[in-house]
């Protein structure tokens, strides 16, 4: 399937999920270059939009995500990608397992 990068701005988001707890681990960005990186290297890559440029997971903390399944949302302007995480399994930037570990409270209505 052919990505739809240009709908996008040439970055779609790629959400990261756990492929054994479903937990989803973190959120962000692709670019054609990163993407395919990913599917050559059966590792997760992204591309940073503050530094303007690729980055694997993993590479420097050694807490790499290891991609088992890759897919795209009906408007392909997006994938999601199943990982088994190495190392410590870390992945968010804070040392937490996930990113998403801060409830955000709800208005009264």
């Amino acid at each position: 399937m052919n990505m739809q990068f240009e709908k996008t701005a040439g970055l779609i988001p790629a959400v990261v999920q756990d492929a054994n707890t479903r937990e989803v681990l973190m959120v962000a960005y692709m670019n054609p270059a990163a993407l395919a990186q990913t599917q050559a290297s059966g590792y997760v890559t992204f591309y940073s939009r503050s530094r303007q440029q690729l980055w694997t997971k993993g590479e420097t903390s050694g807490n790499r995500l290891r991609l088992v399944r890759l897919w795209t949302d009906c408007d392909a302007d997006a994938v999601l990608a199943e990982v088994e995480m190495e190392g410590d399994e870390v992945a968010c930037h804070t040392g937490a397992r996930s990113c998403f570990f801060q409830a955000l409270e709800q208005e009264a209505r």
